[in-house]
């Protein structure tokens, strides 16, 4: 017995029904757009500005401060590849990846020093795939009922995680970050973030000086 796939429901969308898969890719592009708009005004211009001059002060003085990577770095960074996950837009399966000779892990290490020395990152490293997931329990006839999931280039990705554990590294060794930042910190989890704040809580009562009542 072959199983035949349940089409997809059209869409309601604010213009009328979509009906074909380009009208419904064009309707969801529009939610997207119109949910998702760029930030034109920072809210904190001064930090904005402390990082413009630090860049423009890196790029005139990068080439004592340069670090190309090796095939060492680029096999740590592949380590965390999760093979369960669907591919990006170029198609590469993540176990394809994990498994790639080490004369192969050694080229992307030269595409990543090259991405270093000429600070350019590629155009096709930017582009996404999108897939739009139904929600649970929501009425798949609206737009609004699809959550998105973005795939990047997972060769991109692995260039990203080298470059985020230098910086990750370097802002820890001059104590750039504070003590309550716990996002994005290996292990600074929410459960550990959870238990400072009943800390805090529980030292504030047992500072807090008793309650003063009057007798009229």
């Amino acid at each position: 017995m072959i199983r035949v796939p349940t089409p997809p429901p059209s869409l309601v969308t604010p213009g009328g029904i979509a009906f074909s898969d380009s009208e419904k890719a064009e309707a969801l592009a529009d939610s997207l757009d119109t949910q998702f708009q760029p930030v034109t005004d920072p809210s904190v211009p001064a930090v904005i500005e402390m990082v413009d001059v630090a860049l423009s002060s890196y790029f005139w003085n990068h080439a004592s401060e340069r670090k190309l990577s090796n095939p060492d770095e680029v096999h740590e960074a592949m380590k965390g590849i999760e093979v369960s996950k669907a591919s990006g837009p170029n198609g590469i399966p993540k176990r394809a990846l994990k498994l790639l000779p080490q004369g192969a892990v050694f080229l992307l290490a030269q595409l990543f020093n090259a991405v270093l020395r000429t600070h350019h990152f590629p155009q096709v490293w930017k582009y996404t795939r999108l897939i739009s997931i139904l929600k649970p329990g929501k009425d798949p006839a609206l737009h609004s009922s699809y959550r998105r999931i973005s795939l990047l280039d997972m060769i991109g990705k692995i260039f990203e995680k080298i470059v985020l554990a230098r910086i990750l590294h370097a802002v820890s060794e001059r104590g750039l970050i504070r003590d309550e930042q716990f996002e994005f910190r290996p292990r600074h989890s929410t459960s550990l973030q959870l238990a400072r704040l009943v800390e805090i809580i529980r030292n504030f009562g047992e500072k807090r000086p008793p309650a003063q009542f009057s007798s009229t």
